[in-house]
């Protein structure tokens, strides 16, 4: 019998504290009141989060979700530091673009480890604890390129698909127990990666990838981290099975 004290704050994890929202993410929930366990934070991000009055462990080298040790050494890290989880958040991503009748298996194996193997690995981590505790949040952040035909870029919107539908079957498995599994897909976000990779930094560029979004504009990483804060911060608890895009309307119409 396990006679540790229940630790008094939530718990959430952040896998990757360091690339995309991971560090706005990280912020938000300890606003929110949670203590953390990080994934490869980014510099100074755990001197914020006290600062914030929270907590948090860090866990290196497991950025790699494919990869079969990292999800589970970061839920041992917040078992041992903590004795609980509430809230789970993880994001992977691997993009082959290309026309499909130009692709080739070894594209095929690239984009179903960055898109759908870290995912089922992620879940068939996190969620079994939650399961057993009767109650948690787990938000897989995927892509909008999974919810619409994606010129150019079609193993890549596929897998991303079969991650959203991933999710959504293991939130009906689990969704007596009261845990919630949901996905956001996103696209056109401002990032440092989005931005290299299109080559936004270029102000004409912008401008014609910004023409392509129903809302003009791209989306910020702080806005982004508030709105999956209802699916992290136990204030909405009957919403499970959902991808929802955010993406500007791109998906939508």
């Amino acid at each position: 019998m396990n006679d540790r004290p229940q630790h008094p704050n939530p718990v959430a994890i952040v896998t990757n504290a360091r690339h995309y929202v991971g560090p706005s993410l990280a912020k938000m929930l300890a606003r929110r009141g949670f203590d953390l366990v990080l994934g490869d934070p980014e510099e100074g991000l755990a001197e914020t989060i006290a600062e914030l009055g929270q907590d948090s462990w860090v866990v290196d080298g497991v950025s790699d979700l494919a990869d079969p040790t990292s999800a589970p050494r970061l839920l041992d890290m917040a078992m041992d530091a903590y004795g609980r989880v509430d809230s789970v958040v993880f994001f992977s991503g691997t993009i082959v673009t290309g026309r499909f009748l130009e692709s080739t298996a070894d594209d095929l194996a690239t984009v179903v480890a960055g898109n759908l193997e870290a995912v089922y690995r992620s879940l068939r981590v996190f969620v079994p604890p939650l399961v057993q505790a009767k109650t948690g949040q787990v938000l897989a952040i995927t892509s909008a390129s999974g919810l619409k035909v994606t010129p150019g870029a079609p193993l890549y919107s596929a897998t991303r698909a079969g991650a959203n539908m991933l999710v959504k079957n293991v939130a009906a498995e689990v969704a007596a127990s009261g845990v919630q599994v949901n996905a956001i897909g996103t696209n056109f976000m401002d990032f440092d990666g989005f931005r290299a990779a299109t080559g936004a930094d270029d102000p004409a560029i912008l401008a014609k990838i910004e023409a392509n979004v129903p809302m003009g504009r791209l989306g910020t990483m702080e806005e982004f981290a508030e709105f999956c804060s209802v699916f992290l911060d136990g204030s909405s608890r009957f919403q499970t099975g959902q991808t929802v895009g955010f993406d500007g309307g791109w998906s939508a119409f």
